[in-house]
């Protein structure tokens, strides 16, 4: 069980950004529930796997958190680092169901997530072009299509060229639990991928490079923790100070369309998201705007 609670820890700083406060609280959560986990199994040498807690096992934790007189924020986030873990798990393969999957938990709100302005995002994206290099014809078309698309790190990465379809101006894109859809990309994308494709990754390729659309020095496909380290030197290059994750443009993304009057069903389509409540955090990111124009408007505000 550990194996899988530090490769859930490592996916959570590199593709979701988390802060060192936020992993070590994520640690001792899962800590807490494995060591639960095993103590009712009668077996503390990790011979437990996560396929086999099950539902009953779930609530008796949530119980034992109850009865060790945790408040209910504390519960809440105790609970929360419980989700995201089988979430994961059910992502990697490791597990076919989550036994959290029906598990309600206190509500104490919902942190809403960074958004780049047109402006910023204008700065990052162009941050590459100063290099004139094959890794930053790369690292352009990559930051692009992430604000093209607002398709995952993970997504995008796992892109082949075949997925790419520039004539059509789409992109074909594998989510989570193996749903495929089609994204579009606008001509400006499309300009700046070709460019890559053309002139930016026959430098990268090699014998091991297959189809992979997005290749390191190496000639390999790039991997997540790539990009993460690739994001974070734009960033720093253009000082943005934002608290700025892989996810960011996918934010970002989200937020100015909805900004520009699209429909919240076409951006939970293109999101890629199962349940439109998750595409709905997004209206309070807007609804914050509208309030900020408001109150820069009006005369008696």
């Amino acid at each position: 069980m550990k194996e899988n609670v530090d490769s859930f820890l490592n996916y959570m700083t590199v593709e979701r950004g988390v802060s060192p406060n936020t992993l070590a609280a994520y640690r001792n959560d899962l800590q807490q529930l494995t060591e639960f986990i095993e103590s009712r199994s009668g077996n503390s040498n990790g011979g437990v796997n996560w396929s086999d807690v099950s539902d009953e096992d779930i609530s008796d934790y949530v119980l034992h958190l109850h009865a060790l007189g945790y408040s209910d924020t504390t519960r809440a986030r105790k609970v929360a680092s419980s989700k995201s873990m089988f979430g994961f798990l059910i992502q990697e393969g490791e597990i076919q169901r989550d036994p959290t999957e029906n598990l309600r938990s206190p509500r104490i709100g919902r942190s809403l997530p960074d958004a780049l302005s047109v402006e910023e995002v204008e700065r990052l994206l162009t941050a590459p072009e100063s290099q004139h290099t094959p890794e930053s014809l790369r690292d352009r078309a990559m930051l692009e299509l992430l604000y093209a698309t607002g398709m995952r790190v993970t997504e995008m990465v796992s892109l082949d060229i075949d997925d790419i379809d520039l004539q059509s101006g789409a992109v074909r894109c594998l989510g989570k639990g193996g749903k495929e859809r089609m994204i579009p990309i606008h001509s400006r994308a499309v300009e700046i991928v070709e460019i890559y494709l053309e002139q930016g990754r026959p430098d990268h390729e090699g014998k091991n490079s297959q189809r992979a659309a997005f290749l390191n020095r190496r000639g390999v496909r790039l991997t997540r923790q790539g990009f993460w380290l690739i994001l974070k030197k734009y960033v720093k290059q253009v000082g943005l100070t934002k608290n700025i994750t892989p996810h960011t443009l996918r934010h970002s993304f989200a937020t100015h369309l909805l900004r520009g009057g699209a429909q919240l069903r076409h951006v939970q389509e293109l999101l890629g998201h199962a349940s439109i409540t998750t595409t709905q955090v997004y209206t309070h990111l807007t609804t914050e705007h509208v309030r900020m124009e408001y109150d820069k408007a009006h005369p008696r505000a």
